[in-house]
């Protein structure tokens, strides 16, 4: 099987301690500053990735060390320049197909340019961070006892590739769509484009909280590096599936509104025995925060192209093309991956809390009767 090297970096200064641990104690401009001139570094080991059938890959994580402010600061050639410079330490570890993890397939032209300048093909990962994202949301309102059929959804950042492709996978199992994204010009362009064959009432808007209210379910997949879905504005009993890195979801959601069930639907249970193994102190584990033999879907289409030799530029680009993802989510199922468990605000979400979360919507709903 072919191996795979995958392009991370710090979403939080918490990330930046998770990464490297020398950066404990350092105040958050120290550590700003220093990200700014540090170098690309092979951060992780991945290995123990193995199928039902016996195929085998490992890889590396490599760290382009920017936060996600800083890589839409800085011009775009500096921000490509790091990239690239993790790609070619994952290619001279042996790596035959990368990946790109977070704000690296969001700058610039979505991988595009990357991908020219790499020594080895480049994925962005987002054909299967929507296949899984889309099973999260419908698991959600399953839990909930939401009739999707019935139901109306949201999709911010509805003319992002992740977000476009979304609303024409979730339309025809909905009663109504709501598209919202900030261009307005943009996003009436894109719901002309999509409207006839969404299959369900659909119309759009610029005004994200009035949008949420109305919002039986609401999926986010912005690049915004600030809350987007506040309490105030879901509807009780709503379910909220974020495929975002950082959260859009202010975290005030978790406290404030027990009604409402959230989840991070961009996370796979990962084949065999996965494990991450730090590459400058061997023997210790890599912590990014995820539970053990789970990885972020971006990720696992990476890992499933090795699995698979098809080291090739398999999601690329502003445009998502519906059959790819179709595609590599029945090629992550053959090599064994499955959605995760549900989680949300880093921590999992276990049967107890939502039969509360069920409950505290069902109470709420009553007192407002």
């Amino acid at each position: 099987m072919a191996k795979f090297c995958f392009v991370i970096h710090p979403l939080s200064f918490e990330d930046v301690v998770r990464y490297e641990p020398g950066a404990k104690g350092k105040g958050k401009p120290i550590i700003a500053k220093i990200l700014e001139w540090m170098p690309a570094w092979a951060a992780a080991h991945v290995t123990g990735v193995r199928t039902p059938d016996g195929r085998e890959t490992e890889g590396w994580f490599v760290a382009a060390p920017l936060l996600p402010q800083q890589m839409l600061d800085f011009a775009c050639q500096q921000v490509y320049e790091r990239i690239l410079k993790a790609i070619q330490i994952g290619a001279g570890l042996g790596a035959e197909v990368a990946g790109l993890g977070a704000f690296t397939g969001v700058v610039g032209d979505g991988g595009v340019t990357v991908a020219e300048r790499a020594p080895i093909p480049v994925t962005t990962g987002n054909s299967l961070t929507i296949a899984a994202g889309v099973r999260s949301l419908f698991h959600g309102a399953d839990e909930m006892g939401i009739d999707a059929q019935q139901a109306t959804a949201v999709v911010v950042g509805a003319t992002g590739s992740i977000g476009g492709a979304c609303v024409e996978l979730i339309a025809p199992h909905l009663a109504h769509v709501i598209l919202v994204a900030r261009n307005e010009t943009r996003l009436r362009k894109f719901h002309e484009s999509v409207r006839e064959r969404l299959r369900c009432a659909s119309s759009y808007t610029t005004d994200i909280a009035d949008a949420v209210r109305r919002a039986d379910l609401v999926l986010t997949a912005t690049s915004s590096t600030q809350d987007v879905i506040e309490p105030e504005d879901l509807r009780t009993g709503a379910v909220v599936c974020e495929l975002s890195l950082p959260h859009d979801v202010s975290r005030r959601v978790a406290v404030e509104r027990p009604d409402v069930l959230v989840l991070e639907g961009g996370n796979m249970r990962v084949p065999g025995d996965m494990q991450w193994w730090r590459v400058r102190e061997p023997g210790e584990h890599f912590d990014m925060g995820l539970p053990a033999g789970t990885a972020l879907a971006c990720m696992s289409e990476t890992m499933v192209l090795a699995l698979e030799n098809r080291c090739e530029p398999f999601t690329l680009g502003r445009g998502i093309d519906i059959a790819k993802v179709r595609e590599i989510d029945g090629l992550a199922a053959r090599a064994g991956f499955e959605v995760a468990d549900m989680r949300a605000f880093d921590l999992p979400i276990t049967r107890e809390q939502i039969a509360r979360t069920r409950a505290a919507a069902e109470e709420r709903r009553a007192a407002s009767a």
